[in-house]
Parts: structure tokens; sequence; C-alpha cells
């Protein structure tokens, strides 16, 4: 009875662990079936077109406002802070780094997550239920060329596009709200900005901004392309994508990060 008590909890442990890695194992070997289609024919142009404005033009209004006003809050946030130092004069510095680091990829990448992720997810779980998938292997037509590929490739292309774009946007936010409310002056504002920033600064972010495209096109199409049916499993692909995105961009964030910047 006692043995039962003690191994029961480990069981329940042990099940998880390894529920836990044979979904990696499989995420792994679909990641890795992506690539494989990427290069090789053949190419559904079409789909891929769609895919492109999907992820990337479509995304543009909301990555805009999201980089703007967080660029004009943190140039607030620092010149308060700064000034219980008497550092105000750092503003165009940290505002510009830090969209261009850490702020720009990382709400891009969220914002595509919530955006693009629940979309694919969403559509491609609804084409499963339908049996829409299953009509086009009786065509001869591979899902994940026609499904897949288009749609990871897009993010692989768009996403850095959004990141740069977003960069600069935050990095305008910043500069309307300190020489519109903080008192700089916008010549020099601008050339402390374009000072700071370094070559790595910029490849650190479209890089970032590459790795988020593809980790949230992929999970929108892995949950979509193993959702469970009816609308029940529809609603939980989309779900468990988008955390799964958010997540894993995060985590992706950080060791980015480290290899960039690690001295």
């Amino acid at each position: 009875m006692s043995a039962g008590i003690i191994t029961h909890p480990l069981a329940a442990l042990g099940r998880a662990v390894l529920g836990a890695l044979a979904g990696l194992g499989r995420l792994t070997m679909f990641a890795l079936a992506t690539l494989r289609h990427m290069v090789t024919p053949p190419f559904y142009l079409r789909e891929f077109v769609q895919a492109l404005l999907n992820v990337g033009y479509l995304s543009l209004p909301v990555v805009g406002l999201t980089a703007f006003f967080t660029g004009g809050a943190l140039a607030l946030q620092i010149y308060s802070g700064g000034a219980r130092f008497s550092a105000e004069a750092v503003v165009p510095q940290i505002v510009a780094i830090g969209m261009v680091r850490e702020l720009g990829p990382v709400l891009v990448g969220l914002m595509i997550a919530a955006r693009v992720t629940a979309s694919v997810a969403a559509e491609i779980a609804t084409m499963k239920v339908t049996e829409q998938i299953d009509a086009l292997v009786t065509l001869s037509t591979h899902p994940m060329k026609y499904l897949t590929v288009p749609r990871v490739l897009a993010g692989l292309l768009t996403v850095p596009l959004l990141v740069g774009i977003g960069d600069i946007i935050g990095i305008y936010g910043g500069w309307l709200v300190s020489t519109q409310s903080l008192g700089f002056n916008s010549a020099t504002y601008l050339k402390n900005t374009v000072d700071f920033l370094e070559p790595i600064d910029v490849i650190s972010s479209l890089a970032k901004g590459a790795v988020f495209g593809f980790i949230a096109t992929l999970m929108g199409c892995y949950y979509g392309m193993n959702s469970g049916r009816g609308a029940q499993g529809v609603g939980s692909a989309t779900k468990s994508s988008v955390v799964a995105a958010a997540i894993l961009i995060l985590a992706a964030n950080f060791l980015l990060t480290q290899a960039f910047f690690s001295a």
C-alpha cells in the first residue's frame, strides 16, 4: 500500500515527461520535414503570395501601432527614471537600443503569434475537420507543401521586415514624445540615436525576426495539422498554438540575446 502511494506520483511524473519528450520529437520531425520540403519542388506560388499578404502586409497596422506606443511609453519611463539621477540625456540612446535589441523583435513576434499563428492554426484545423486535407491527398497534393511550406517561408521572409519597420516606428514614437513633451532637441536626439546604434544591434534584431517568424508560422501549421475533431478540436488547436508560439518566442529571444551579446 505504502509502495503504491510512493510510486503513483512518480509514475504520473514519468508519463508527463515522456509525453513532453514525445511531443518535442514530433514537433522536431515536423520542422525538419518542413525545411526539407522548402528546397524540393513542386512550389505553390499562389499560396506563397497569399501567405506573404496575410503574414506581412496585413500585420503592418497592429505592428505599427504596438511599436509606436511602446516607443513613446519607453521614452517617458526612461526620462522619469533618469531624472532621479540627473541622467535624462540618455533617453535617445536607451530608446534606440531597447527597441532594436529587445522590445521591437519580441513585441512583433508576440503580435504575429497572436494574429497569424491563431489564424493559421484555425484555418488548417478547420480544413482537417472538414476533410479538405484528405481531399488534397486524393488529388496527389502533399498537404505540407501546399499548406505549411508557403506559410512558414512567408514568416521567415516577412517578419524580419516587420521587425525593421517596428524598430523604426518605435524609435519615431520615442522621438515624437521626447521632442514634443520632454523638451529634447530634434537634431541632437536623432544624432544620438544614430551614433549609439551598432551594426550588430540591427543584425540581431532582424535575425530574431526571422526565427520568431519561423516559430510563429510553424506552430500554427503544426497544431492545425494535428488538431482534434469538431469545433472543440479547432479551438484547442488554436489556443495551444498561440501559447506554444509565445513561449518558444520568449525562450528563443533569451538564447539569441545570449548568443549575440554575451562577451
